[in-house]
């Protein structure tokens, strides 16, 4: 229910957040280990996967506000957990707002940092 109220409440703010975006290559991802409190970056190129933990994170597409890469990155993820069926998370995640649309797991936390941009970012 909660995230139905979010995600109405964002689709009534689109016309007025609407700004030209552009795709990056890949993004920068952290995981976080709640049980060991390790956090680990992950770094994806688009269309790409990595196992972290017990858990198979891939990423579809990052996208940033054009003029802005260092501005609020989201990315499309799905995320799976070995050894078992269905999907875990599968959607849209934004680098400023991890808590509107967070993968739920009693383990591990997964979020976007930003956008790959470049050859050398």
């Amino acid at each position: 229910m909660i995230r139905i109220l979010s995600l109405l409440a964002l689709l009534a703010a689109a016309p007025a957040m609407a700004e030209e975006v552009s795709e990056g290559r890949g993004a920068m991802l952290r995981g976080l280990d709640k049980v060991s409190g390790e956090t680990t970056d992950i770094e994806l190129q688009n269309g790409a996967s990595a196992e972290y933990g017990r858990l198979s994170v891939e990423l579809r597409e990052c996208r940033f506000p054009v003029g802005n890469p260092a501005g609020d990155a989201y990315a499309f993820l799905t995320i799976r957990e070995q050894d078992r069926d269905g999907v875990l998370f599968q959607g849209w995640m934004m680098a400023s707002s991890p808590a509107l649309n967070a993968l739920d797991h009693a383990r591990y936390d997964v979020w976007v940092l930003r956008c790959i941009t470049s050859e050398g970012e």
